[in-house]
């Protein structure tokens, strides 16, 4: 095929083909257990996180070592003010973390990286963020989704050679998925990757390309279109950002994190040798989420460092910060968010450790426990966040430089908060996530039984899954009635002053109560279960709960084996696991008194137009601009705004 055949239109998919893309994307087996699989199907795999994996002495000793590096560095050359009222990071800290070798950490060291593995290098993303979270954004974006994460993954032996030396040291990376009209819809995804000879010719538009505009190599993702010798489908190629009709057509600006290097990229005409694809052709949706599974777990590590932060500020400055004469940290009102951020700052500590190092001993299936960190610890960081403003009253409204200016402490709560809000959206929003998780959560069920539920499947398919369901929910079912859960002696290793045993038995319980919903949900529904969005949000919004009391458990046990806090661990994950508590039953309540029908009823008449009433006596600033940028493929019509680092 030619190199100057028009590219494709944007392809017309209905919802049922969408979802078909993303099925086919996702991974079909479970090779290796799941502790939270096991979880949502209401089996409480205490075995799987407890006693809690650590690294080894070397990784460790390794870790700590750059870890303390890494502090005297952004400690003396990031000025985390400077970056943000600039909206750039200066070139020499980029280029000082890249001879600190931070751009390698995940890399393995025979390709020049640090090979830290994903606890130490989530540890890292944690004092760089909390220095600058723009830092952070840059080196998760580089090693986490970009270059070096999918070739580990996918990469041919050549292609590590070639590229992972560079992303070590020298080149900076980024991945190139969303389209201007494509977001968590990629079945609709336009640009396309056209095959002439031995090369792809490229078309289309990126858009939010993080560290696009200062990238050297991309990471995208085209559609190639089936032809005699190509399967087509979604496909990942690594692109050089210098090659012909590659333009960085903007450098976006955005209400936080204004130090990224994000950015509108276009492709016209841009050749890419075969020898750049990753994978094979229809594999790069695949490639996107399995590198996802392990690359979400950076979002949950720049929340613990917004954790700790707020923490922090909250201690000193409800300390010194006197009403009707006492600190207002003895105020009630105060404490009470005093206490939730500790408690919560200790849970999503323990949830990203455990996973992660739980990523690094690929012992077991994580896809779900990465998506859990992400989802929990973005909302529980907003959160905390928020009330840290609230404590601090004004002064949260207010920024740094002009607290500074009028004489006080420069205390940039007001940009955290603003930094944090991308975190419910970067990596899947809240809502994708819940669809997700869910759709993992619920994997057994339609394994046995999605035919029965599938409107174009047959009579004799509904008969086959009508009979395979009845065998398994015959041996399942009955395991959802009792359990350790109501045994008062159980998981009494968890007794040391204070009692966290009667946390795991709740959890035990919990879970079962949990599976029993769903599955009466599926009786109930049927195959209307998969709009039933608010439902399932509810689920997997009391799975990460239940996940994060176990992992506060099973991290509190290991403090205190180890002589390291034990006995304040205890009593944090004792008060998270209090407050969680009150948060799953106020969910499990909200399962089935809602106005989820309602809501739809007052959606369909926001849309048609009958409460338009209600918009009248305001003026809108937004101007007239389309809703949506036009993609249409071609040449660039603007300057090149790509700013290489070297």
């Amino acid at each position: 095929m030619s190199a100057s055949t028009t590219p494709s239109s944007r392809p017309a998919v209905t919802e049922r083909e969408a979802r078909e893309v993303a099925e086919a994307a996702r991974e079909q087996h479970w090779r290796k257990p799941s502790f939270a699989k096991e979880l949502f199907l209401g089996r409480f795999r205490l075995d799987l996180i407890h006693p809690h994996p650590l690294p080894d002495d070397e990784v460790a000793q390794r870790g700590e070592e750059f870890l303390a590096k890494l502090r005297d560095f952004v400690e003396t050359k990031v000025d985390g003010g400077l970056i943000e009222r600039e909206a750039r990071i200066p070139d020499e800290v980029i280029d000082g973390l890249k001879e600190l070798g931070a751009f390698g950490m995940k890399i393995d060291t025979k390709y020049g990286g640090l090979g830290l593995g994903q606890v130490y290098y989530n540890k890292a993303l944690s004092l760089a963020g909390s220095a600058s979270p723009a830092i952070g954004v840059l080196l998760s974006a580089h090693q986490s989704i970009g270059v070096p994460q999918p070739l580990k993954l996918f990469g041919t032996q050549e292609q590590r050679e070639r590229f992972l030396p560079r992303c070590a040291r020298t080149d900076i990376s980024a991945f190139l998925l969303t389209e201007p009209d494509v977001g968590s819809d990629p079945a609709r995804l336009a640009t396309t990757a056209i095959p002439d000879g031995e090369d792809y010719v490229l078309d289309g538009v990126k858009l939010w390309t993080t560290n696009g505009v200062v990238a050297d190599l991309l990471v995208v993702m085209a559609r190639v279109p089936k032809s005699e010798g190509h399967r087509g489908g979604i496909t990942a190629f690594v692109v050089e950002t210098n090659s012909p009709g590659v333009t960085v057509e903007n450098r976006n600006a955005f209400m936080g994190l204004r130090g990224i290097e994000n950015g509108v990229t276009r492709f016209h005409q841009v050749r890419v040798p075969a020898a750049n694809r990753v994978g094979e052709e229809g594999q790069g949706l695949k490639i996107a989420l399995t590198t996802l599974n392990t690359g979400r777990l950076s979002l949950p590590a720049s929340c613990v460092a917004a954790g700790k932060w707020c923490l922090k500020i909250a201690r000193e400055w409800s300390a010194a910060r006197e009403q009707w004469g006492k600190p207002v940290a003895h105020h009630e009102a105060v404490g009470s968010k005093i206490s939730f951020i500790a408690a919560t700052t200790f849970a999503l500590e323990a949830v990203t450790d455990l996973a992660s190092q739980m990523a690094d001993e690929d012992r077991n299936d994580i896809r779900i426990e990465g998506a859990l960190a992400k989802l929990y610890a973005s909302e529980m960081a907003w959160t905390m966040a928020d009330e840290l403003v609230q404590i601090r009253g004004g002064r949260g409204f207010e920024t740094a430089d002009s607290l500074r200016a009028r004489g006080e402490r420069g205390v940039p709560a007001e940009q955290l908060l603003r930094d944090l809000r991308i975190n419910r959206i970067f990596e899947g929003s809240t809502e994708i996530m819940h669809l997700l998780i869910a759709r993992e959560a619920v994997d057994a069920h339609l394994s046995v039984a999605g035919d029965l539920i599938d409107p174009e499947k047959s009579l004799g398919d509904k008969a086959r899954a009508g009979a395979n369901a009845g065998v398994f929910y015959a041996k399942w079912l009955p395991k959802l009635i009792a359990g350790p859960g109501q045994l008062p002696a159980s998981y009494g290793e968890f007794k040391h002053g204070v009692d966290l045993s009667g946390h795991l038995r709740y959890v035990e319980r919990t879970a079962r109560k949990l599976a029993r919903s769903t599955f009466y949900a599926m009786s109930r529904w049927q195959g209307r279960m998969e709009s039933k969005q608010g439902f399932l949000g509810r689920i997997v919004d009391i799975g990460a709960e239940l996940f994060a009391m176990s992992a506060s458990c099973v991290r509190a046990e290991l403090l205190r084996s180890q002589g390291d806090h034990g006995r304040e661990a205890y009593q944090l994950a004792d008060v998270f696991c209090r407050q969680a508590r009150i948060r799953i039953e106020e969910l499990f309540n909200r399962l089935w008194a809602n106005t989820d029908d309602l809501d739809r009823t007052v959606v369909k008449g926001v849309l048609s137009g009958t409460y338009e009433w209600l918009e009248q006596g305001i003026v809108d600033p937004s101007d007239d601009g389309p809703w949506i940028a036009d993609a249409t493929p071609g040449p660039s019509q603007k300057e090149n705004v790509h700013r290489p680092i070297r």
